[in-house]
């Protein structure tokens, strides 16, 4: 079922509610898809808006009503010169924050929202007794299923363009809590997720082994418009031989964006992979580096 959450005004969190700027965001997506295969051509504003089916002075006025920028401002921060002095600007911004005691079990400085990994116990008990309440929004980055839980976000999964009404998405939650019961409630994700960005917002609730634990609160500890790239997070986590495991933990975070693995890069300043696709990674990082959430 398709929810509509309430509106929040908190800008770290609008993007969930916005689902108007949304229906944008195929277009955007197929945008920055088109400048990415053609970057060293850099093509410019007619050539992208005739392949988007848009002439440029309507194509210009969707992409600002987006990203708050123009798509030449915006299509800048996506190259890899641009991630380079990020990463560049960005070296000490982990260690800082992480040294700062800005991740743990306590509030995080980002969302407003705690980590709180499950125990032992219930990792075993692989969900069981728990009731994950699950609704399909539509958010500023495409649609997504959401799923709660009593204790608090269990899930946000960028659906694919061939699943749209979050078929496939479900089943994989499914067998990622085999034990716990699932009921489509858009009633309480909606009071989950407004809360976020509030004094009383939710905790995550993340079913992982301890290093993929400790991989999703380095993340968060990571402030919107910087990034680090895998080998970084690798050395304050402890050994710079881990950034391949860093990688898959990255690749198996459940909760996307609030848990932001789209901020980690490679070394060499390119993408890397995402779990939700590279178009979406290139985008979310986009807008949050111009400014806007």
């Amino acid at each position: 079922m398709r929810s509509e959450v309430s509106r929040c005004d908190d800008p770290r969190v609008a993007w969930l509610y916005d689902a108007a700027s949304g229906r944008d965001y195929r277009r955007v997506a197929a945008a920055i898809r088109y400048v990415v295969a053609r970057r060293e051509a850099q093509p410019d504003l007619a050539a992208v808006a005739r392949h988007v089916g848009l002439s440029p002075h309507h194509f210009q006025r969707l992409f600002v009503r987006w990203a708050g920028v123009s798509p030449k401002q915006f299509l800048g921060f996506l190259t890899v010169t641009h991630a380079k002095r990020l990463l560049r600007d960005s070296a000490s911004v982990l260690d800082t924050a992480l040294a700062s005691g800005l991740s743990g079990p306590g509030r995080l400085h980002d969302l407003f929202v705690a980590l709180e990994g499950m125990t032992p116990g219930d990792y075993r008990r692989e969900g069981a007794g728990l009731v994950l309440h699950h609704a399909v929004l539509s958010t500023a980055f495409g649609s997504a299923l959401a799923l709660v839980t009593e204790r608090g976000v269990a899930g946000l999964r960028f659906l694919a363009d061939d699943d749209p009404r979050g078929a496939r998405a479900l089943a994989l939650a499914r067998d990622e809590w085999p034990a716990s019961r699932f009921v489509a409630d858009p009633a309480a994700v909606d009071g989950m997720l407004g809360r976020l960005g509030t004094p009383e917002a939710p905790a995550l609730l993340l079913r992982g082994s301890r290093f993929r634990i400790r991989v999703w609160e380095a993340l968060l500890a990571l402030p919107e418009g910087t990034v680090c790239s895998y080998g970084a997070l690798a050395r304050r986590l402890g050994d710079p031989r881990m950034a391949r495991a860093v990688g898959t933990a990255i690749g198996a975070n459940p909760v996307a964006v609030l848990v932001p693995c789209h901020r980690v890069l490679r070394a060499d300043g390119g993408v890397g992979g995402y779990r939700w696709g590279e178009s979406r990674k290139l985008a979310l990082l986009g807008r949050e580096v111009a400014g806007f959430s």
